[in-house]
């Protein structure tokens, strides 16, 4: 090789391969995305990422970190040529070769390095940005809708959505780019190498048979048939990492109720069960580890033993031509290497089929996770109009989710400043009616109108407290506001203790108790001054001089705002002009109370 016009050499080398590759990537990609179903659901993941143009489009750095892979292949068929000639120099004790090629090396071992650190530094920093992307895609998506919220309504919901949110994404993005560009790697090396081979191979002699360039068919050969085997040995493995996530997922979400759920499992003294729960969800996790293990065992090893025959065999091969002097120790030790190199590039399915598997197993629970927020987005729902202060409620019916009727025809109109009560039995659709109004029961069909958005509030039994601070809590669902509105109303539902800590960050449902979670949504329904106003049993845990207090807040305060209540007491109806009372079956009555 001249290596002073290696410099020129090598930059039309890259030009063509970088030309070549990229046709070959589109190409192929499109034929993938067309014609199979993992390319289909990659593409539904996140084709809208690459489809986006600009001076911030993603190809950029795509294509130059495919520029900067290609570039690997070239050093590396620059260090084959440079291990031919350093050997020779040795064999021909040649001093000024030998301090040529340790000069040489020194240029190509600078330029790896810095090559190997920037592609990684590229290749870290896309996947952190598509990260983020794919973050906003699939929490956008979880959102959309109130699909969270349906999917539970689905009896196929996809499992553990915090997971496949927060772990498939970074394996997804990661393994994506990893994998594509090995490939890329792996095919023009095979290219690149396979030609150096034909070079050098001579006439193979097997069996008194002459096969000219025979060492690159031995190498084809040797490595496909590797190839074949192996996957039928790691195939399982598909299977065996998706229901590993599933497993461990699930043995996560046990863990995560235990801790929410400890004061009540506390007072129940549930310790043995909780923990025979906690023990047959790790026992299947662990089941499901060693199989992985024997498997990933038992492929692993086939690999090595694959690899090690590889170290000697081309040597084995090569070792009559050399010891009858057709060839130089150069020639051989390049040999040696080029075997290698295209051993590796051919195994590279063989050594990543663990890793294609894992990947097809992110990939199908990801779209799983689409597919069901898609699905709970598609659920049936009753027509809901928005209109300024009015709740007109018009042939309106709710089922139970298997379909025994709840409400039959239900007619209602309440204008500004008009209270109902919902009254009756356990079970005959109290709460469901307040779910059918919020526009979140797919069973349900009829006519709603109510003022929309953040003018109609819903306040629960139990209040959804965020972590942070209590001033945002306060204000949920908007933007907490500085200024001494907070605390005016702290006072007004009675918790003017804990004006100090308005902006103190804590897990506050776990901090006050239920009756004060219960004032602080009361508070939170005078700042918010909705036009509309849900309560669902929201004074259970108060007494009655309390739920007197909070209701009469909301009289003086609110005077317009259409109030709705579910409650069981009596103590509720003087704050009321009307009571609708549900009698099972489906029946309603409403009467006035005033």
């Amino acid at each position: 090789m001249d290596w002073s016009n290696e410099v020129v050499n090598s930059l039309d080398w890259l030009g063509k391969a970088f030309a070549y590759s990229l046709v070959a990537v589109l190409g192929v990609g499109s034929i993938l995305i067309h014609t199979t179903r993992w390319g289909q659901q990659f593409w539904r993941l996140t084709g809208a990422y690459f489809l986006q143009w600009g001076p911030k489009s993603p190809v950029w750095p795509l294509l130059l970190i495919l520029l900067i892979t290609l570039f690997g292949v070239r050093l590396d068929v620059l260090f084959s040529s440079w291990n031919n000639q350093m050997y020779t120099s040795l064999q021909k004790l040649d001093f000024a070769a030998f301090w040529f090629a340790m000069i040489v090396f020194c240029i190509l071992a600078t330029i790896h390095v810095a090559r190997v650190l920037y592609v990684t530094y590229l290749q870290q920093a896309f996947s952190i940005h598509w990260r983020q992307w794919l973050n906003n895609r699939l929490v956008g998506d979880w959102l959309d809708g109130n699909a969270y919220y349906k999917a539970g309504f689905l009896p196929d919901a996809s499992d553990n959505p915090d997971q496949r949110i927060q772990q498939d994404i970074t394996a997804f993005a990661t393994s994506s780019l990893s994998l594509l560009m090995g490939i890329i790697d792996a095919v023009v090396s095979m290219v690149e190498f396979t030609i150096i081979l034909w070079g050098l191979a001579g006439t193979l002699r097997l069996a008194g048979l002459e096969i000219p360039h025979g060492l690159v068919y031995v190498a084809y050969a040797y490595v496909v048939t590797a190839t074949v085997f192996a996957y039928y040995i790691g195939r399982p493995l598909i299977s065996l990492n998706f229901i590993s996530e599933q497993v461990a997922a699930t043995y996560r979400y046990a863990l995560v109720r235990l801790k929410e759920y400890s004061e009540s499992i506390a007072f129940f003294r549930g310790n043995t069960l909780e923990r025979a729960i906690l023990d047959n969800r790790f026992l299947a996790s662990i089941a499901n580890a060693w199989q992985l293990l024997w498997r990933n065992l038992f492929l692993d090893g086939y690999n090595l033993i694959i690899s090690q025959i590889a170290v000697v065999f081309p040597l084995i091969l090569q070792a009559q031509r050399f010891f009858s002097k057709e060839i130089t120790l150069g020639d051989l030790m390049q040999t040696s290497q080029a075997f290698g190199q295209l051993q590796g590039n051919l195994s590279f399915f063989r050594r990543s089929f663990a890793d294609f598997a894992g990947y097809k197993a992110t990939l199908d629970r990801l779209t799983g996770f689409v597919d069901s927020n898609m699905d709970a987005r598609a659920l049936p729902m009753p027509s809901i109009e928005a209109r300024a202060e009015q709740l007109h409620i018009q042939n309106l019916n709710l089922q139970s989710p298997h379909h025994h009727p709840l409400l039959n025809q239900l007619n209602l109109n309440l204008t500004q400043g008009q209270r109902l009560l919902i009254r009756g039995r356990s079970g005959s659709g109290k709460t469901t009616l307040l779910r059918a109004l919020a526009g979140l029961w797919p069973y349900a069909e009829g006519e709603i109108v109510r003022p929309e958005g953040s003018a109609t509030l819903f306040l629960s039994q139990k209040p959804y407290l965020p972590i942070g601070t209590l001033r945002t809590a306060l204000y949920y669902p908007g933007e907490a506001v500085e200024g001494p509105d907070a605390v005016k109303v702290l006072e007004q539902v009675q918790l003017g203790h804990l004006a100090g800590r308005l902006d103190e960050e804590a897990d506050w449902s776990r901090i006050l108790s239920l009756g004060e979670q219960q004032r602080l949504a009361f508070g939170r329904a005078l700042l918010a001054q909705p036009a509309l106003l849900f309560l669902d049993e929201a004074t259970s845990a108060m007494d009655e001089g309390l739920e007197y207090a909070m209701y009469q807040l909301l009289r003086e305060r609110l005077p317009q705002c259409i109030l709705v209540s579910v409650g069981h007491r009596s103590t509720l109806r003087p704050f009321h002009q009307q009571e609708l009372e549900l009698t099972g079956e489906g029946g309603w009555q409403l009467h006035a109370l005033q």
